[in-house]
This record gives C-alpha cells, structure tokens and sequence, in this order.
C-alpha cells in the first residue's frame, strides 16, 4: 500500500488533509501493533459523516422497536410482527435489512423460548402466555445499516424465564462498562461471560456480535466468551454488536434442518438475547441502537 503524504486527503473519506485527521491515530494503532495487539483495519472505522448518516438509521430501528414493544401480547403471531415491522420501516423510509438477506424470507427475526436466534415469523406461531421472544430489528436506510433487538415477556412468565431475560440484559450493561478506546473487545466479551456465568447460565459460543453500518453485517466479529485482553483494539470510529445468547442449560445449540436458519438450544431449555449497536468514541461509547 502506497503511503499517504502529510498532506494527502485522509483514508477515511471525510476529506481533510491526512495530518489534520487521522495520522496521530496511525501512529498510535502502529505502537499498539508492535506491542502485540490485534489492531483493526482501516475498513472497521467511520468517518464522521457516516456515523451521522448510520444514527438515522438508528433511529428508524429504535421506533420501530419501539411499535412492536407497544403492540406485542399473547394472541398474535409472529407473522404479524414481521408486517408491522415492514410496514414500520417502509413508512419512514427504510428498508428492512433481513428481508431476502442471503435468502432470509422476511422482514425480522423472531425467537421464541428455545430458539436462540434467527426465527421465521409464521402465522402458525402465536405467541401465549407464558412465552419469551427475541425481535431482532435491522434497517437500512440511505444505504446505511442499524441493528438491535429486545426481549419480550408475554403475559405471566415463569420466574425462572423472567430472570434469565433480566440477567441478559444486564450482563449487557456489564459488557458496556469495558467499552472504550484502546481496549479489547475481549475486555467486554469477559465482562459478559462472567455475568452471565456467575448467574448459573451459559454463553453462546458460535455466534456473536459483528460490525455493522456501511454493510449489514462487518468486521469485527465479536466473541462473548473471550478473554481480557485479547479479539481486536476497540478505537473511535468503530461501530460493532454486543448481542450475547445466553442460554438457561447447556450451551450447545443446533439449526434446524428444515428451514435452515432457525437455531435452537440442544436442550430443549429457553435462550435470550438482548442486542444494542455500540459506537465507540474518543472518551468512551455512545449506544447507537438498542
């Protein structure tokens, strides 16, 4: 790769001279390298004109969450979810990111108890009392991608189901404490496992986090059963997942053979997901999307 002069317009697109904008940065993700660390390319970091552009997206996908938390309860199906949250997002302008995704058939995901992740809506799946479920919401708009995802309790849930949703989203919030500039993503992924683990449940292995904004889905991929210190240097500009499956047995899992996409706990025991999009900046984070 030839090097950028002085005074050459920055790599990052945002079009200031080299100099004026992210030279000390290379400098410093350069001593990092040397020091060991696992630095992230150039490609995992955005300007600020396309941190701007994905906090539009966001939003779309924070209000169309925000629908689907105001209608959700027993009695529905799945299916229906899946019309609000096309209906939702093609009214403000977006496009649902699933929807014919590397073949995904619809507009959002929908988990139900022992689904992990990936669920079809289907209007055979009506959602009863007592269910847990995952809506996992991603929007594109202006070709800028958002990405997060909430757990719902319908009607009177079991405490066991109720706590196993709450201590997921705290380990979140405990995850979220160990994001910040020149840190590791192993750094939260620990954070994460051992919340989780601490409360007597497990973590998915398999499938983690991702970066996300320009594409649906980008490096890094993000681990929630790392180790401190360890996965790629978390730096200003970097946009990334924390979505931790977190399981209330084992935490082997397995896709269904049927359709391909749909993955469940090996147990048969309920799994639940919390997933909020993270913007990590020059003095800590800024939550994006939750």
């Amino acid at each position: 790769m030839q090097k950028i002069g002085r005074n050459d317009p920055c790599w990052c697109g945002s079009g200031h001279k080299y100099k004026n904008c992210h030279m000390d940065f290379d400098v410093k993700l350069s001593e990092y390298r040397h020091k060991g660390s696992k630095v992230p390319s150039h490609a995992m970091i955005k300007n600020p004109e396309q941190i701007a552009a994905i906090r539009e997206s966001a939003k779309i996908n924070v209000s169309v969450l925000d629908y689907v938390a105001e209608h959700i309860c027993a009695g529905i199906s799945t299916e229906q979810i899946d019309l609000w949250v096309y209906e939702q997002t093609t009214h403000r302008g977006g496009i649902p990111a699933p929807l014919n995704y590397e073949g995904f058939p619809k507009s959002v995901c929908t988990s139900v108890n022992d689904q992990v992740c990936h669920g079809i809506p289907s209007a055979d799946v009506i959602l009863k009392d007592g269910d847990i479920i995952n809506v996992d919401v991603s929007t594109i708009y202006k070709g800028y991608y958002s990405d997060s995802s909430r757990m719902f309790c319908i009607g009177e849930v079991s405490p066991e189901k109720k706590r196993l949703v709450e201590v997921t989203k705290q380990a979140i919030e405990e995850g979220l404490k160990q994001v910040r500039p020149w840190g590791h993503l192993g750094d939260m992924g620990q954070a994460i496992n051992d919340y989780a683990t601490a409360n007597g449940y497990t973590v998915v292995r398999e499938i983690g986090g991702h970066g996300v904004g320009l594409e649906f889905h980008e490096d890094p991929w993000v681990s929630y059963t790392s180790k401190e210190g360890s996965g790629v240097l978390m730096v200003p500009g970097m946009i990334f997942t924390i979505e931790p499956m977190v399981n209330m047995g084992s935490d082997e899992i397995y896709t269904d053979e049927i359709d391909d996409w749909t993955v469940r706990t090996e147990d048969g025991l309920p799994s639940a997901q919390w997933e909020i999009m993270v913007l990590v900046t020059e003095t800590g984070h800024e939550v994006l999307c939750w």
